[in-house]
């Protein structure tokens, strides 16, 4: 749960910070030091986190692999922790596939779904949750009163569990699958959670949502800040929903100036890329719905896009061929700078799997998460919120293009933009947020039941601010976000100053 410091939590900002020492100290052997690391991040002889300290190390282990953008090792091999280690500070080193790994060691086998019965039963007398069951599974305990469940018949309806007064019948499913809105996690012969990557679109839900930690995605930390040290100019596109996760005191000015300190040559907020996007889509919104295609889908959210070219290929050409925001900024930033390279500082992971893309990678360079990035600024000992402000920290971005961020935000700003044009024009928008209900909403779609609409999907529920790589408690971040949208200059996306680039960034 994000805003909330699990243990979790702790040993991950551990590793993305040992991860970025490492790269700093370039004296440091980085194969010896890798090999070290568990034992500094797991000392003593007794586990903290789990009943076998050699346990814990070997998760570290992995969990380390990834961070420097490594896969993780077999089992069966018995590789080295340092185990190509080489192929991390490559100068151009891009997430390969795949992106978003099962520990299998850490994982606790956890059944993907049982109906149980618990203590709360009170044996009585109306056994609605016998009456309700279409394959006769739930029976009485006729020593105790008590319902029980004959798990060989249950089909897992949850249908007792529904009717029960004392909520004493519950529905357990393995947390990752129930995060995931793809069905593409399972069970290896084990029984340990494995990922079907035909279905997974790396949204990062199964990542933040597995109590144990048994799921991690690999991170640029290390190349990006070596990338710096060979003093290339390298640019951070920050996406909206950065408002709030670095402390409540973090301003924009503030932020720029801490990632200036760590060495990147200037701060772009996304935003104005979100403003670009915006002006974009609502131009083919009004070109092409419904003279040529029934309806059309927003195009920033990567994983959304995923998911609906992979499961409704049918309907694929109705989504957005708008560049996203990452990627017009990115456009934009090595239009204006020579020689630039591009960071995407955001919450998600799923960005990271569209910068893979062959189209994207001469436009983004690098993806971190908030998470990852905190790790950095902790390894340099940047007081991010005690330092000074820089004065030129705030973009000339909408509040439509910051509200990018939220659920719902992405179709209103492209709405406000075409009532700008064509005031008293009526969109019809549909939205949804989570893969499961974006299923649904596409579904409907297919059959015709948003013909002419506008529809934005967000994988995360709550939208962007609800992303794998963020801190801060869903609620709190969609209020700062909206707070900081109301201050800016413009309320719509298609009068800030980078409008009038957008035909150069798209030829």
């Amino acid at each position: 749960m994000r805003g909330v410091e699990t243990r979790i939590q702790e040993i991950r900002h551990r590793i993305f910070r040992e991860v970025a020492r490492m790269a700093y100290h370039t004296e440091w052997p980085v194969d010896k030091r890798i090999e070290e690391l568990p034992y500094k991040i797991i000392p003593g002889e007794v586990g903290n986190y789990r009943n076998d300290v050699f346990l814990e190390r070997a998760i570290v282990g992995e969990r380390l692999r990834l961070a420097m953008g490594l896969p993780c090792r077999s089992a069966a091999e018995h590789a080295p922790l340092s185990d190509n280690i080489s192929d991390a500070d490559k100068p151009e080193t891009y997430y390969t596939p795949p992106l978003v790994n099962v520990i299998k060691f850490a994982c606790n086998a956890c059944p993907e779904k049982k109906v149980m019965v618990t203590e709360g039963c009170q044996g009585c007398l109306a056994h609605p949750c016998v009456e309700v069951c279409p394959k006769d599974a739930v029976s009485i305990d006729r020593a105790t009163g008590r319902s029980k469940i004959d798990q060989d018949k249950c089909i897992k309806c949850g249908q007792c569990a529904k009717v029960c007064a004392y909520n004493a019948i519950i529905v357990q499913e393995r947390p990752c699958a129930a995060a995931c809105g793809v069905n593409a996690i399972g069970s290896d012969e084990y029984g340990k959670a494995n990922i079907d990557y035909d279905r997974c679109v790396s949204c990062g839900q199964c990542l933040v949502n597995c109590p144990f930690g048994a799921i991690a995605d690999k991170s640029q930390i290390f190349q990006v800040i070596r990338a710096i040290q060979t003093g290339e100019r390298v640019y951070a596109a920050v996406a909206p929903a950065f408002v709030g996760q670095f402390g409540p005191k973090v301003t924009p000015g503030k932020l720029r100036a801490a990632m200036k300190q760590l060495g990147f040559a200037d701060v772009f907020e996304v935003a104005i890329g979100a403003d670009l996007c915006a002006v974009q889509e609502a131009e083919d919104f009004l070109e092409e719905v419904p003279e040529k295609l029934p309806f059309m889908a927003t195009s920033c959210c990567p994983a959304w896009s995923m998911m609906a070219k992979k499961l409704f290929p049918e309907q694929a050409k109705c989504i957005s061929m708008a560049l996203t925001p990452m990627t017009l900024t990115a456009r934009l930033i090595k239009q204006q700078h020579e020689n630039a390279r591009v960071v995407f500082v955001g919450p998600c992971a799923a960005k990271k799997l569209e910068a893979m893309r062959s189209d994207i990678r001469s436009d983004v360079d690098f993806v971190l998460t908030f998470e990852e990035m905190a790790g950095i600024f902790d390894a340099k000992h940047v007081d991010i919120e005690n330092i000074a402000e820089d004065p030129n920290g705030v973009n000339d971005a909408s509040t439509d293009g910051r509200n990018f961020a939220v659920s719902g935000g992405v179709a209103k700003a492209v709405v406000n933009v075409i009532a700008e044009k064509y005031p008293g024009r009526e969109i019809k928008v549909a939205n949804a947020e989570g893969l499961a209900e974006c299923r649904k909403l596409l579904t409907l779609a297919k059959a015709g039941k948003y013909n002419g609409y506008l529809l934005e999907g967000m994988a995360c529920p709550g939208g962007c601010v609800a992303g794998a790589g963020t801190m801060q408690p869903i609620k709190k971040s969609q209020v700062a976000v909206n707070q900081y949208a109301a201050k800016a200059n413009h309320k719509t996306a298609d009068v800030t100053e980078y409008v009038k680039e957008l035909d150069k960034l798209v030829d």
